[in-house]
C-alpha cells in the first residue's frame, strides 16, 4: 500500500522538479509522522497515508495555467538569503518583509538594475512565513480537536483539517531542508564563479529528484538519523530561520559534489550522506513543529491585548496595518 501511495505522490504534478522531488517529500512526511512521540499529536498517524501521498501537493498550485495561484504560491518555496543581506533583522511580518524588499528595490534600481531585478518577493522567497502560517493553522485545528474530545463530539473533520495543514507544513519545511531552496544559486551558479561551479539549471533536479530516486531513498533510511525532539520552548519563527540558515550553509557542498561527477554515481557516499542528513533534518523539524503546535493548542486562545490591529498598539506598523507577530 505504501508503494502505491508513494507512486501517487510522485504523479501528482508535472512541476515536481520545483521541490525536493516527490520521493523526498513523501519520505520526509512519513518519517516525521512515524517519529511523533506518544505525548504528541498521535491522531496524525491515522492520516499518515494521506499526508504522505499529498506531500507534493503545494507544487501543484504553481502551474502556469493557474496564474493567480502561481503568483501567490511560488515565493513560498524558496528563501534566497543572498537577496536580503541588506536587512539587519528579518521582519516577523510577511508584509513588512515584502515592503522592505520593495523599498530596497526602489533604492537601487538606477544604480544596480541587475540586482534590483531580483530584489522582489518572487526572487527572494517567503518560505518561513508560509511555514509559520501553516504552523499557526495547525494550532487552531488542534485546539478544535481538543475541544471536541473534551465535549465528546466528533473530531474527525478537525483532524482532516490538521492533516491538510500538516501537508503544507511538511512541504515548506521539506523544501527548506534542501540547500538549493535557500540560495539565489537555486538553479545554477550566479555571479562571479572562481570555483567553476555549473551554471546548468538542471543541477536542482539532478540533485533532489534524479539522485534521490536513483539511491532509492526510504523513510527507514533516515529514521535512525532523526534527532531527538527539540523546539519544545523558544521562539518558533527564530527556530525556522535558524533551520533555513543551516540548510543554506550547505549549498556550496551540493555544487562541489556536482562538479565532481554530476550526480551520476548513485552510490556516491558523500552525496548520499548529505541527502540522508538533510531529509532527516527536515523530518525532525516537521515532527518538532507538529508536536509544538499540539502543545500550544492546549493553552488559552484568549485574544491578544491590545489587538494587532489596534492603532494604539505600541508595535503597530502603519505600513502593514498591523503589529507584527
Amino acid at each position: 500500500m505504501r508503494h502505491i501511495l508513494l507512486a501517487a505522490a510522485l504523479s501528482l504534478s508535472p512541476t515536481a522538479a520545483y521541490a525536493w522531488g516527490g520521493t523526498a517529500h513523501a519520505v520526509i512526511n512519513r518519517a516525521a509522522i512515524d517519529a511523533i512521540p506518544d505525548d504528541g499529536p498521535v491522531f496524525l498517524r491515522r492520516h499518515a497515508d494521506y499526508i504522505v501521498a499529498s506531500a507534493a501537493l503545494p507544487d501543484t498550485w504553481r502551474g502556469d495555467s493557474e496564474p493567480f495561484s502561481k503568483v501567490e504560491e511560488d515565493p513560498n518555496h524558496g528563501w534566497f538569503r543572498e537577496q536580503f543581506r541588506f536587512l539587519k533583522t528579518i521582519p516577523r511580518s510577511r508584509w513588512a518583509f515584502v515592503i522592505a524588499l520593495y523599498k530596497h528595490h526602489e533604492a537601487i534600481k538606477d544604480s544596480d538594475p541587475a540586482t534590483a531585478a531580483r530584489t522582489n518577493v518572487r526572487w527572494t522567497g517567503t518560505l518561513p512565513y508560509a511555514a509559520m502560517e501553516a504552523y499557526n493553522r495547525l494550532i487552531v485545528c488542534m485546539r478544535a480537536i481538543r475541544a471536541a474530545n473534551a465535549n465528546g463530539a466528533d473530531a474527525s473533520f478537525a483532524e482532516q483539517q490538521c492533516a491538510f495543514e500538516a501537508v503544507r507544513l511538511g512541504h515548506y519545511i521539506g523544501d527548506g531542508s534542501q540547500p538549493l531552496h535557500d540560495t539565489v544559486n537555486s538553479d545554477g551558479w550566479r555571479g562571479p564563479n572562481p570555483q567553476g561551479y555549473t551554471r546548468d539549471r538542471s543541477i536542482h533536479g539532478r540533485f533532489e529528484s534524479k539522485f534521490v530516486d536513483g539511491m532509492e531513498l526510504t523513510a527507514a533510511d533516515i529514521a535512525p538519523r532523526i534527532s531527538t525532539p527539540a523546539h519544545r520552548t523558544g521562539d518558533m519563527f527564530s527556530a525556522v530561520l535558524a533551520f533555513l540558515n543551516e540548510a543554506g550553509d550547505q549549498m556550496e557542498a551540493v555544487y562541489r559534489f556536482e562538479r565532481r561527477n554530476g550526480f551520476q554515481d548513485f552510490a556516491d557516499k558523500d552525496v548520499r550522506a548529505l541527502i540522508y542528513e538533510r531529509t532527516a533534518a527536515g523530518a525532525a523539524m516537521v515532527r518538532d513543529m507538529l508536536c509544538r503546535a499540539w502543545a500550544e493548542s492546549a493553552k488559552s486562545s484568549a485574544p491578544a491585548s491590545p489587538s494587532p490591529l489596534d492603532f494604539a498598539n505600541p508595535r503597530f506598523d502603519p505600513e502593514t496595518g498591523s503589529a507584527p507577530p
